[in-house]
């Protein structure tokens, strides 16, 4: 079964790799009692206490006789990944083997440390090595990870909407699920009014993505839609973007990227139920069919929608999905989106807001999150602001008020859920602004760790 290919950090069990030790600074102490008197003497020379994220080389009669790696969190996997660039290149192997959730931990943060977008320029020198056996579940969530990561670094002109459609459909093909997709003018035919009228000012033919897929197995499972916002460059149409805000539109399939990871995750490691996954694709772009400020648009749900702004295009196209995947009857929805820079500006990039109908489901991904070092927010979809959607002449208008951003785009979308649907929605940067240890600059994956958790112990795993 094909795998999206992991970062190069990470060598056969049996090579030859020096002695790495893991030390947190709390127990340093200890750790450095039990050295011998040229280490002690070294490390003390250097001030090393094994502060977190700091690395010293130990000495030895032929030279580097192994290192130490100062961490924090133990269950945090980016307590580790500074290591793969901060050591030497070559191989390293724990000296004490770490507890089964620390080593897991110690495997998703050296693999997110090596990660490197290299598609269009060289990666640079090659990350040190982890010699430890590689657990088959942190194996698939890194590469998740990475594939959310290299989706979002992937420019527009090679991730449009027939390259999400294909990296969906080679998905589909590798774990045995159906596929089909939407193009064009099919979707007026087949009810998918507003995906079609954000798209249809770009070359690039807007479309409807889905994806099914079912675990097998006997009794009854339950149904999972998943939806992602796919956005694959979003100029803002009509109400133009500027410059600055222009710039990493890329990243605006940001919500598709973790929503196809995640259905891959799911796929890889067989969780019993049964999948669906909807992917609205399209170009948000200007041009002389570009809809239009004031327009009045029709949806899949028969909710009429007046454009306030072309650029909270991203709930258009989503709520025609939200409607099929409401008439699917299923027992969870769950939505990815960059959808405003309010929540942005509320949580800044590292916590995507999370919205629920659903008091259960959004503990659950809350504590999901907490486990996994994958935080997120809850905000609350307080239905008093929807006057800030009001139309004169439109059932709901897409957008109004500068007020409380990120609330009015989640109760937008909650329009188009059924009532009793239990549904949640995320609101994520999809992004890394400046570079940090195991969060490079560019794409990340942000509460897809969480999700997977959450869905995983939902499903007795």
């Amino acid at each position: 079964m094909d795998q999206h290919p992991l970062p190069p950090g990470f060598a056969p069990q049996d090579a030859d790799a020096a002695p790495l030790h893991l030390v947190g600074h709390d127990r340093f102490q200890d750790w450095l009692q039990a050295q011998p008197a040229l280490v002690q003497a070294w490390l003390s020379r250097q001030r090393f206490t094994a502060a977190a994220g700091s690395v010293a080389l130990l000495p030895g009669e032929g030279g580097v006789a192994g290192a130490v790696v100062g961490i924090g969190d133990r269950l945090d996997p980016c307590a580790y990944a500074h290591a793969p660039t901060a050591l030497p290149g070559g191989d390293w192997r724990p000296v004490a083997a770490p507890e089964p959730a620390a080593a897991r931990a110690l495997q998703l943060g050296w693999g997110l440390g090596a990660y490197r977008f290299d598609r269009y320029k060289a990666g640079g020198p090659a990350p040190a090595r982890l010699a430890l056996a590689l657990d088959p579940e942190v194996r698939d969530v890194l590469a998740a990870c990475v594939r959310v990561r290299d989706m979002v670094n992937t420019p527009a002109q090679d991730m449009g909407p027939a390259e999400l459609e294909a990296e969906m459909a080679a998905i589909a093909r590798a774990h045995g699920a159906g596929f089909a997709s939407i193009v064009g003018d099919a979707l007026l035919e087949q009810g998918f009014p507003a995906i079609h009228a954000v798209g249809r000012a770009s070359h690039r033919a807007p479309r409807l993505l889905r994806l099914d897929w079912d675990a097998g197995g006997e009794g009854s499972r339950p149904h999972l839609v998943l939806v992602g916002k796919g956005v694959c460059f979003d100029t803002g149409g009509l109400d133009v973007k500027p410059a600055d805000g222009m710039r990493n539109m890329k990243k605006d399939m940001g919500g598709a990227a973790h929503a196809i990871a995640l259905a891959e995750l799911l796929m890889a490691r067989r969780l019993p139920l049964r999948l669906t996954l909807l992917v609205p694709a399209v170009d948000n772009a200007i041009g002389p069919d570009a809809y239009r400020p004031g327009e009045v648009l029709a949806t899949r749900k028969g909710v009429s929608v007046e454009i306030d702004n072309t650029d909270a295009e991203g709930r258009v196209v989503l709520c025609d999905a939200l409607a099929l995947a409401g008439e699917l009857g299923p027992d969870l929805v769950l939505d990815f989106a960059t959808l405003t820079g309010a929540a942005r500006i509320a949580l800044g990039p590292d916590l995507p807001a999370l919205f629920a109908n659903d008091d259960a489901l959004a503990a659950d991904w809350l504590a999901a999150g907490e486990r996994e070092r994958d935080p997120l927010w809850r905000m609350p979809l307080w239905r008093p602001y929807l006057r800030y959607l009001t139309s004169h002449v439109a059932d709901i208008a897409n957008a109004g008020s500068r007020m409380a951003g990120a609330v009015t785009a989640a109760l937008y979308l909650e329009r188009f859920v059924p009532e009793g649907t239990k549904w949640a929605h995320l609101d994520v940067y999809a992004w890394n602004d400046n570079h940090r240890p195991g969060r490079p600059a560019g794409g990340e994956a942000l509460g897809l760790r969480a999700a997977y958790a959450m869905l995983k112990a939902r499903c007795g795993g």
